[in-house]
């Protein structure tokens, strides 16, 4: 199968994809700033750059989108047709990645929370900010 868009279309498109400052990420940052939660952004001295990181806390949140990060939900499963094995290789060692960062964020004392993008949305989003408010409160 090819692709549908040019080789510079596609270019385009893939370069508009944010590392950071996403619309869930975002989305989450209001939610918790609204009710007085204070974090730093993407701490460049913690293993993974956590979206949220609650220092006096010492707990962090990523915030993930489901197809980069591999969530198991209907937004997490596909693989793109074209390139498959490129693509199969970069979203496993993405998977990897995360999981080598959360051990070394947990065995350096950080507690760890993963949100992912299908969390943020409209019908469940009552209950992932509940979630989010006893990971912080605990």
């Amino acid at each position: 199968m090819t692709d549908v868009l040019t080789s510079e279309q596609r270019s385009r498109c893939m370069a508009a994809i944010r590392g950071k400052d996403t619309r869930p990420e975002l989305l989450v940052r209001k939610l918790l700033h609204s009710l007085g939660y204070r974090y730093c952004l993407h701490r460049s001295d913690l293993p993974g750059k956590p979206d949220l990181v609650f220092v006096r806390l010492r707990k962090v949140i990523f915030v993930h989108g489901c197809f980069w990060h591999r969530h198991n939900c209907k937004l997490g499963r596909p693989i793109p047709a074209t390139r498959r094995e490129f693509w199969l290789n970069k979203l496993e060692g993405n998977k990897k990645r995360d999981r080598k960062n959360r051990r070394l964020l947990k065995n350096n004392d950080w507690e760890v929370l993963t949100v992912w993008e299908c969390q943020t949305k409209s019908k469940v989003l009552t209950r992932t900010i509940a979630r989010i408010v006893e990971f912080l409160e605990d």
